[in-house]
């Protein structure tokens, strides 16, 4: 691998890495926004949850596009023959392992996220070849795009009815179509189809079809991530409540449009499916915020998880961040006071190469008082040859406001051949 390739690999594994923490406190605030506005209107607790959910794009693209414009790792320094610390403590030792294996993590992501997006465009193909068959029934149609131009769309929007499926879907923006389970067509009553009908048109009027797209691309990226799927489904659930709104509004009857999701959630019920819209958002507490639209008390329940992730987030900062008065500078190796490491004449004969990281405890006096191979080289003695030499350099020991103090660093040594 190239040196710029291992760069950008290395700047993405770590940016991947990062975002585990940056994600919790993500989710958090907007957990906490969230249950704040609890009574808010949906089209703001819309906008906060979209805001969450950008913001957890943009921070890590921000810290990877940092990481990339960076010449290399700024916490190691490179020394004699390829050698390099690599930290002192066991905060620095997770930092090294993590760096030895960025490249499987990277291409574990990738394996995973390819994976989702193959199944989204597959999704995408389906709703292009639905969107291309002839309609199946021209009475409904007619319906749909009568109220298409009382919503104020002047786009032609289709109707195509589909044999398996759970409910209602609109997809598709500049040709938005609409796709209506066949037994909802045959089963259900024409008011309240056309209640069902008037929520999807809320969303043609919306763009909604766009932003659940983004949101798909997300979900991609940061899948691994609990706080991007949760803050996604808050967005579907929001968005829901939104066009359920509109809707109403729109029929001037919010109990119609309740009693065609009741039907739906029947329908669904008897059809084996959950009661969840397609697009996000449980049926009975849309069913329940139509018929009754009451003031939302704190559940504080509901909070537990919220507070223990908060919690959670609040003792790792506290015990990874040092005391405000302490001041700790790393063990520093003097490259002048020792030769390289003497190459077996085994493996010089055989051609051997690798590298070996080693950990050394560093003395108040700057010398080792022990040391082990972390990670081998592949060739047992390329690792002593490298330990034992390396041994023999003095070292600048770790200090605590300006106090010295034993502590442990990790060096990484190279073997290559000229």
């Amino acid at each position: 691998m190239s040196a710029y390739a291992s760069h950008v690999v290395g700047s993405l594994g770590w940016t991947l890495v990062h975002f585990l923490w940056q994600g919790l406190v993500l989710g958090c605030a907007t957990a906490l926004m969230l249950t704040v506005m609890r009574n808010a209107r949906p089209g703001h607790r819309y906008t906060v949850a979209c805001t969450a959910l950008f913001l957890c794009l943009a921070w890590p693209a921000l810290d990877l596009w940092t990481r990339l414009q960076d010449a290399g790792p700024a916490a190691s320094a490179t020394g004699f023959g390829g050698a390099t610390t690599a930290g002192d403590n066991g905060g620095d030792v997770l930092a090294a392992y993590l760096q030895s294996n960025l490249a499987w993590i990277v291409a574990l992501w990738a394996a995973c996220a390819s994976v989702l997006a193959l199944r989204i465009g597959l999704g995408l193909l389906w709703v292009r070849r639905v969107g291309k068959l002839p309609a199946g029934d021209a009475h409904w149609q007619a319906k749909l795009s009568r109220m298409a131009a009382q919503f104020g769309v002047s786009r032609n929007v289709r109707l195509r009815v589909v044999a398996d499926l759970a409910s209602p879907i609109t997809a598709g923006w500049w040709s938005p179509v609409v796709l209506i389970p066949a037994s909802l067509i045959t089963g259900m009553p024409p008011h309240l189809l056309e209640a069902l009908l008037a929520h999807e048109l809320a969303h043609v009027r919306r763009h909604d079809y766009l932003v659940n797209l983004a949101q798909n691309v997300v979900e991609t990226l940061l899948f691994y991530h609990p706080a991007v799927w949760w803050i996604s489904g808050r967005i579907r659930a929001e968005r829901e409540q939104i066009a359920d709104d509109i809707a109403a509004s729109q029929l001037g009857e919010p109990r119609r449009l309740a009693l065609a999701l009741s039907e739906l959630e029947r329908f669904q019920f008897s059809s084996h499916h959950l009661a969840q819209a397609a697009n996000g958002g449980d049926l009975m507490t849309r069913i329940k915020r139509l018929v009754r639209p009451d003031t939302q008390a704190l559940n504080w329940k509901a909070a537990i998880p919220v507070l223990g992730l908060a919690a959670t987030l609040l003792s790792a900062c506290a015990s990874t961040a040092p005391a405000p008065e302490e001041i700790k500078e790393r063990a520093v190796v003097d490259f002048s006071t020792c030769a390289k490491p003497v190459w077996p004449a085994e493996s010089l004969k055989n051609e051997n190469t690798g590298a070996v990281t080693l950990a050394f405890l560093i003395g108040t006096d700057g010398k080792v008082k022990d040391s082990s191979v972390k990670k081998s080289s592949g060739f047992v003695p390329l690792d002593e040859a490298a330990r034992v030499g390396i041994e023999k350099c003095s070292f600048k020991p770790a200090t605590v406001n300006g106090k010295p103090v034993e502590d442990w660093m990790l060096m990484q040594y190279v073997w290559m051949l000229k």
